[in-house]
């Protein structure tokens, strides 16, 4: 499956121990997403259409209710560079 760039990017962040979090309105549902790198950088290239393409593919998942992380169909998305082997 071809992915577009920014998804690959995000996808790379996430694959070297990034983190995707997730603000929530009143009503519960998801209004904002900010991406994380491992060092705790702020990735601003993230928006909300973004983040709901990558879920819907599988990439990202939750788990007990903590921030976004890659899942293994994720890993299998990106394309390896130099610097994550």
């Amino acid at each position: 499956m071809d992915i577009s760039r920014n998804e690959q990017r995000i996808l790379h962040l996430l694959a070297q121990g990034g983190r995707i979090e997730i603000e929530r309105n009143d009503k519960g549902r998801i209004a904002g997403a900010s991406c994380f790198t491992r060092d705790g950088w702020l990735f601003p290239e993230l928006d909300l259409e973004l983040f709901r393409k990558l879920r819907r593919r599988k990439s990202i998942a939750s788990e007990k209710g903590g921030p976004y992380r890659i899942t293994r169909r994720g890993l299998a998305l990106v394309r390896a560079r130099p610097d994550n082997q």
